[in-house]
């Protein structure tokens, strides 16, 4: 009789081609023949997953600091940048039901090995410039609540692996329950805020239809104009690293692929579940703006930084309703605010390491636990900051703060490299019937629209790259510095479309292709 093998022994870094997110891939079981609402609830979830990334600590300060220059003038480049998220959202959660790919896997199925290595590096980027967000969010909220020294908050927000390993031990469906939970707690903290300070609800509406001076470059205020201010908040809007995500995610609910009524059913309720959650993630944003402009007189506040918003809130002078002066004596607002900003930061500690297990796996076929993943690309992100924090100890508060600030928002420059080569691939796979089927490929007025999106995004953000670049040197950069951030947005720019050149033509080479899902021949790191 022979022996049966030894089981392989499994390394801690191993190759890994499957299905995606694999341990949790089609594990949530949907009965059948409940109704709407029932059926709602039980694809509800995903959807929340990637509308944390839409209420990060990066949206924050781009809404509040664009309601307190602009007053409501912007509330139209949220909507717009919500309902672009909706559309770009739903053709990645598609994309991801109808070819039991997620995005990372399907451009690295179509393109060669190398090109899959340079489109992994420049979405790792995308993901700690946002995780750089996420540690000075949750090191200034811990400052905030407990009076933590800065430089110990930072390393504090390294063992939120702690939390992470708990939440693995707990299934998805909580994991999502819980997503959702501290999506609630921020929107209720911000609708009470808000509540108190009495808005203009005219001037609210009125403002989310766009006018020529929403994208005006020329109406300077506190050295932002109405373009500057609109660029930041689609760039915190609209980030790569969801696409990626909803393609993985909205897989785990089981399907059976071989009827196409329960494939289009999964899609629709997908849909359905993504606009909900992104929905409340307008609200959130709309929220903020609201503050910048109704609880804080314009201008008021110099700080612009999560300090000074915080500060703001418990000094009655900086305030513009009488209600919310007495509740400010109190306390509770700033405290409210603290909270829900650390709220934000655990939320995207979960979608980022998710995020990031994708990516590795779709495009490098590379796989590590997930505490591990957490824990490299936090050391890293927490490398930047701790620089930042050292280099200006010897500066005045304020300084201190801008300079946090700074970092936040130019680590967000790193969103506009990456969202292109993950818009178009998107763009173009579900355009294409050989991909979808005629039944799943995108209709008329979703490509159109998908199109006029993705190009238009592509712009804005090149667009604003020379004024990202030159953010880098200050907030008054001599003209030698502004010569030269111009020249290396250039270079950086056609660097971006020669790439965007090389992807475009590996797709379109294998769009009559049918590429195999996956492979099960093991290659060498």
């Amino acid at each position: 009789m022979v022996k049966d093998k030894a089981p392989k022994k499994q390394h801690l870094i191993h190759y890994a081609n499957g299905p995606s997110l694999e341990e949790i891939n089609g594990t949530i079981e949907v009965p059948k023949g409940r109704g709407f609402w029932k059926t709602l609830f039980m694809y509800s979830g995903p959807g929340a997953l990637v509308a944390v990334g839409y209420m990060d600590p990066g949206n924050w300060s781009t809404s509040i600091t664009g309601g307190q220059n602009f007053e409501y003038l912007l509330m139209s480049v949220i909507l717009m940048s919500s309902l672009i998220a909706m559309l770009l959202q739903y053709m990645a959660a598609k994309l991801g039901i109808v070819s039991q790919m997620d995005l990372a896997q399907a451009i690295r199925a179509r393109t060669s090995k190398t090109l899959g290595y340079v489109l992994w590096i420049l979405t790792e980027l995308a993901i700690m410039a946002t995780d750089i967000a996420e540690v000075i969010g949750a090191a200034i909220a811990l400052y905030l609540l407990f009076h933590i020294p800065l430089v110990y908050a930072v390393f504090i927000t390294v063992f939120d692996v702690l939390l992470l390993l708990l939440l693995t031990k707990v299934g998805f469906r909580k994991i999502e329950a819980i997503v959702v939970c501290l999506i609630l707690v921020i929107l209720f903290i911000f609708v009470y805020e808000v509540a108190l300070s009495n808005p203009d609800f005219g001037a609210i509406f009125k403002g989310l239809i766009p006018t020529g001076q929403t994208f005006s470059g020329t109406d300077h205020v506190n050295g932002s104009t109405p373009l500057t201010g609109a660029l930041g908040i689609i760039g915190a809007t609209v980030m790569p690293h969801n696409l990626y995500l909803h393609s993985a995610v909205s897989q785990t609910r089981k399907v059976d692929h071989s009827d196409q009524e329960d494939v289009a059913r999964t899609v629709r309720f997908t849909t359905w579940d993504s606009n909900i959650q992104l929905s409340f993630a307008f609200v959130v944003n709309s929220l903020l703006l609201i503050m910048g402009v109704a609880v804080f007189k314009t201008g008021a506040v110099k700080d612009p930084s999560f300090f000074g918003l915080f500060q703001a809130l418990s000094n009655s002078s900086m305030l513009s309703n009488g209600l919310l002066i007495a509740v400010a004596k109190s306390g509770i607002l700033s405290v409210l605010f603290a909270v829900a900003l650390l709220a934000s930061g655990q939320n995207s500690t979960i979608t980022g390491t998710l995020t990031g297990q994708v990516i590795m796996e779709g495009f490098i076929h590379m796989k590590m636990p997930l505490w591990l993943r957490r824990l490299v690309t936090r050391l890293i992100s927490v490398i930047p900051v701790l620089i930042c924090v050292a280099m200006t100890s010897g500066q005045t508060a304020i300084q201190q703060h801008e300079a946090l600030n700074t970092l936040m928002n130019n680590s967000q420059v790193f969103l506009a490299f990456a969202l292109p080569f993950s818009m178009l691939p998107l763009l173009m796979m579900t355009d294409n019937p050989k991909e979808m089927g005629d039944r799943f490929k995108n209709t008329m007025w979703v490509k159109i629209l998908g199109w006029i999106s993705v190009l238009g995004l592509t712009f804005l953000n090149m667009k604003g790259l020379p004024d990202n670049i030159a953010s880098f040197f200050g907030n008054n950069p001599s003209a030698s510095e502004l010569s030269l951030a111009h020249t290396i947005a250039y270079v950086i720019i056609a660097g971006i479309i020669l790439l965007l050149i090389w992807t475009i033509y590996d797709m379109w080479s294998s769009r009559n292709k049918m590429p195999k899902r996956f492979e099960t021949t093991e290659e060498p790191l």
